[in-house]
């Protein structure tokens, strides 16, 4: 069983199908349906609602795709819809601010827009604009209604003012606190099951015996088999209620990151140590994705086109992996064996991913190349990290994705570049060696030629901004 509240209302739900979406809980088992289905896919935003979470006695709130999260995920959190925000007669503030400026055009993703806006409210007590836009990147108005969105915004930060919300946050915090159990639950309805570990030696247990289980973690991948291929997982192992799994930590020799952390809880550590990793960051999806989907499982899909796998590689981190109670670590490079295939072994699941503060370096860069600047996958990205030391390259990390069947480094670049003076005519070779790493594929993003072209590319642009010659103003490592 697990148990949530829904806005005020405690939920218990023991008889329910695991892979049902929070959406589809909401229209169809709670008649809530001013959340939206526009994609199915975590790109429009239409069906953004508020998971509040209590965090040492205070509440914190994200938004995120409902349909994408499967309910398994509410066990514990308060599950806040449109439906939850008026005040008293009175409209939320963040909805006066909607009527006010004219924000809402057919009305289809105005909910999701809400919703974004309420929970910035929550999360910043000022106008901010690069916040509101990097809120509102996941919420698209198909009436192309932006002006009066972002006005919107704009008048509920400038005007912000208590709600029911926040008076209630402490109540609500204490609510939330005595729904945490150390019991292992469960969820099953037909014959499909979703069971709910609470330490990492439960989760070990459960994977040696159900090996067949998928794992979830944010499920913003996984997910799409359900809603978009329309699959049914039978087993499913939810990671959201480990703790231990979400930890992340800076050693004197290395930064840690949990398997289960969130893209955005890596990020706030990640901006500090190493920058552009952070920058890429905010490119990853949209916000409500990044507060669900996990570095791990950005990693174990083995995606070819996976943001954050040619960073990791050109930043040398390793995994720490579990089978049962033992454990190894393993270079990432040595992770990936072909199309969505990795070395793991039945039962065994990674439990963090492993950066040395040493290749953490100011050289490191990476670009991602895609038609958008938000929420797109990359047709190239490509991620350098070099040690130059007196002029002269020490060593070499250079890695692509969307190149190959996997992500990987390009080991005959990196040769030429190793050893020899950090120049033009050298980077020149580099760039010609890169036909001999690569025999990139055609497709709908782009063709093999293009690719090519813009790999050789990006290692010239990454020699001139090193060089401090780059001219072309940049925002947030994209280039279109």
């Amino acid at each position: 069983m697990i148990q949530f509240l829904l806005n005020q209302t405690l939920v218990s739900e023991q008889d329910i199908d695991p892979n049902l979406t929070v959406l589809n809980y909401l229209r169809n088992h709670k008649q809530r349906c001013g959340s939206k289905e526009g994609c199915a896919s975590g790109d429009c935003g239409a069906c953004t609602v508020t998971l509040g979470k209590a965090v040492n006695g205070e509440m914190r709130y994200e938004t995120i795709n409902s349909c994408l999260t499967l309910v398994s995920t509410l066990q514990g959190k308060q599950l806040i819809t449109v439906e939850d925000l008026k005040q008293g007669n009175q409209l939320h503030p963040v909805q006066q601010a909607m009527v006010d400026c004219h924000a809402s055009q057919c009305g289809f993703c105005t909910p999701g827009f809400v919703m974004s806006l309420f929970t910035l409210q929550k999360n910043s007590r000022h106008w901010d604009r690069h916040q509101t836009e990097e809120a509102l990147a996941g919420n698209l108005c198909r009436c192309t209604g932006y002006r009066p969105i972002v006005d919107a915004a704009r008048q509920a930060g400038e005007n912000g003012a208590d709600d029911s919300f926040d008076r209630q946050q402490q109540q609500v915090a204490q609510r939330l606190t005595a729904l945490r159990s150390d019991q292992l639950q469960e969820i099953a309805l037909k014959g499909n099951r979703c069971l709910l570990p609470k330490t990492v030696a439960q989760l070990a247990e459960l994977y040696l015996l159900h090996p067949q289980a998928r794992l979830l973690a944010g499920g913003t991948d996984l997910s799409l088999q359900i809603t978009q291929q329309y699959q049914t997982l039978p087993l499913l192992i939810a990671l959201e209620q480990i703790e231990e799994l979400k930890q992340c930590r800076l050693d004197e020799q290395e930064i840690v990151l949990g398997a289960g952390a969130s893209l955005t809880h890596c990020y706030q550590l990640l901006k500090t140590q190493i920058p552009g990793f952070a920058q890429i960051l905010q490119r990853f999806a949209s916000l409500q994705v990044r507060n669900q989907g996990t570095l791990a499982g950005n990693i174990a899909n083995a995606s070819p086109i996976g943001d954050t796998p040619p960073m990791l590689l050109a930043l040398n981190a390793s995994l720490i992996l579990q089978q049962g109670s033992q454990q190894r670590r393993l270079p990432l490079e040595q992770f990936f064996l072909s199309y969505r295939q990795t070395v793991l072994q039945p039962g065994e699941f990674i439990r963090a991913i492993v950066i040395p503060k040493v290749t953490a370096s100011h050289n490191f860069q990476a670009w991602k190349v895609s038609k958008r600047l938000d929420d797109d996958i990359s047709a190239v990205f490509a991620a350098f990290n070099l040690q130059i030391e007196q002029g002269v390259i020490r060593d070499a990390r250079v890695a692509f994705g969307g190149m190959a069947a996997i992500a990987k480094r390009a080991a005959a670049c990196e040769q030429q570049l190793c050893g020899q003076p950090f120049s033009s005519a050298t980077i020149e070779k580099a760039c010609r060696a890169l036909e001999q790493d690569f025999q990139p594929l055609s497709d709908f993003r782009a063709s093999a030629g293009y690719r090519l072209q813009v790999a050789k590319n990006l290692l010239r642009r990454y020699y001139h901004q090193q060089c401090g010659e780059l001219t072309i103003t940049e925002v947030a490592g994209y280039v279109s």
